[in-house]
């Protein structure tokens, strides 16, 4: 297989507060089996051994298990590949020759710390404030001593395999976080574990998304079809429903 040339749109941004700008970078001779992000790595040597001050992005495990490589690429959050991580892109996708255009994920919430990378502090606060149940510690239970409806289970399984990386943030128009939002309550809330705090969590989770500055969902399932662990949108439905019902309790009282 050869070798690929290509040429990087990278935006280049020294903290929160610089404008920021685009800068371009050439990619000679990247292996095609390399992944995304050792493509980077390979530019970024070619820079420093320059005297250049090297691209700034996030990065963890590359197995696509932690979601911090969380980039835009060509205008895609994760690019336009379905179900994967920007980690777990490899470069046979892409074309010798071709121009890639590299950007952080944009949000009010995600503010920019530099280049690449963005604060998602956000979402920790969001499960800060909810996304937890209170039980004894201390001896595991029985594993049958709580039985479990398969659907409920499988439903919950599938909402718990989101890893908060953002991308449904960076995809929808109005940088909304329902998905994410949705997908941690979800997954508590189907659970005989989580009802305790059912209608605690909906309100509390809810509120500290709006009060860091995500915007609302407007249905457009941008969220759904960029998500690398294709989270279903509807978790959102669920979650409109249990926060209605406990902000309607909420009232009762």
């Amino acid at each position: 297989m050869a070798n690929l040339n290509l040429t990087l749109k990278v935006w280049r941004q020294k903290n929160a507060n610089d404008e920021g700008h685009i800068e371009t970078y050439d990619a000679k001779d990247i292996p095609q089996e390399a992944s995304f992000l050792e493509m980077l790595d390979i530019v970024n040597e070619r820079i420093i051994e320059d005297g250049g001050n090297p691209i700034h992005f996030d990065h963890d495990c590359r197995e696509g298990i932690c979601g911090m490589c969380s980039l835009t690429i060509n205008g895609i959050p994760h690019s336009k590949e379905r179900g994967i991580t920007t980690c777990q892109l490899h470069m046979r996708k892409f074309n010798d020759g071709d121009t890639i255009w590299i950007e952080p994920f944009r949000a009010k919430a995600f503010p920019v710390v530099k280049d690449l990378v963005t604060d998602r502090g956000a979402f920790d606060r969001i499960i800060a404030a909810g996304g937890f149940i209170d039980v004894r510690t201390g001896s595991a239970p029985d594993a049958n001593s709580m039985p479990v409806e398969k659907r409920l289970a499988d439903e919950a399984f599938d909402a718990a395999a989101c890893i908060g990386c953002g991308a449904c943030v960076a995809a929808c128009k109005n940088a909304s976080a329902m998905l994410f939002v949705s997908a941690k309550v979800s997954h508590l809330n189907k659970l005989p574990q989580g009802q305790p705090e059912k209608d605690k969590r909906a309100l509390a989770m809810v509120r500290q998304m709006d009060e860091e500055g995500f915007g609302n969902c407007t249905n457009q399932y941008e969220c759904e079809a960029v998500c690398p662990k294709e989270i279903s949108a509807d978790n959102i439905a669920k979650l409109n429903r249990d926060y209605a019902l406990a902000a309607a309790k909420e009232g009762l009282v």
